[in-house]
């Protein structure tokens, strides 16, 4: 497995918008990026989440990656070090911020993102791999660039379970979004939109749902991503 970060490959290109260079497609085993950037003021805030991730799957309708267990990530934290979530909620976004490099505690994530769709559906398993939960992830359509893509987190998310039952969870913190100017009313309208589209999609038991990726199971060939140092590095290029 390569150990660069969007390097040439295997993969395949596909059409690009504007009539750019094609697209290429990262091959199973590649390891790419997977960042979020800050809700800083401004059309791009600073990246503040990265994970390095394994390709699993990368089509024109969907890109799969896993995160291992153990792998080293860049989070945010509080200027002292402190986890954010700690932090009383009327503060959590407003008291200053830094970024630290930690270890992905717990079991390995599968992600699974369609192009432009506003969210992204991660699977957590237990240690036994009996399917703990879907989690729908709503947050800005990725870009991709040449190491991975990058995205806006909204808030805002869904648990569901195996037996096909929902809940919202973290609308508290979407509604402090929404009170100290994170979000302004559009957005969070269209963020509360997308979400209820994303029920529609589970009430049906549509993709990826239906599409049997609880059976899946990572290669154990594969390694562990290492983070690099420029994991915050700004793309020279960048599409949806």
């Amino acid at each position: 497995m390569t150990g660069t970060y969007g390097g040439s490959g295997g993969g395949a290109a596909r059409p690009a918008a504007g009539g750019a260079a094609p697209e290429r497609h990262w091959a199973p085993g590649e390891q790419i990026l997977w960042r979020y950037r800050d809700h800083a003021p401004g059309p791009a805030g600073p990246i503040h989440i990265a994970r390095p991730v394994t390709v699993v799957r990368d089509t024109d309708e969907l890109l799969a990656v896993w995160m291992a267990p153990g792998t080293e990530c860049v989070k945010p934290v509080l200027s002292d070090g402190s986890p954010v979530h700690r932090e009383p909620l009327a503060t959590r976004y407003t008291a200053p911020r830094t970024t630290a490099r930690s270890r992905w505690f717990g079991g390995g994530v599968l992600k699974l993102a369609r192009p432009g769709e506003p969210w992204s559906v991660w699977l957590f398993w237990d240690d036994d791999w009996t399917l703990r939960n879907w989690y729908v992830n709503l947050e800005e359509p990725r870009t991709r660039w040449a190491g991975g893509v990058d995205s806006v987190d909204h808030f805002l998310d869904i648990a569901v379970y195996p037996d096909r039952t929902w809940k919202w969870l973290d609308e508290d913190e979407f509604a402090q979004a929404q009170r100290i100017g994170l979000m302004d009313q559009d957005q969070a309208r269209r963020v509360v939109d997308a979400g209820r589209a994303a029920v529609e999609v589970v009430k049906a038991w549509g993709a990826p749902f239906c599409d049997g990726w609880q059976d899946w199971r990572p290669d154990p060939a594969w390694r562990i991503p290492v983070l690099p140092e420029d994991w915050d590095r700004t793309p020279a290029h960048m599409t949806s």
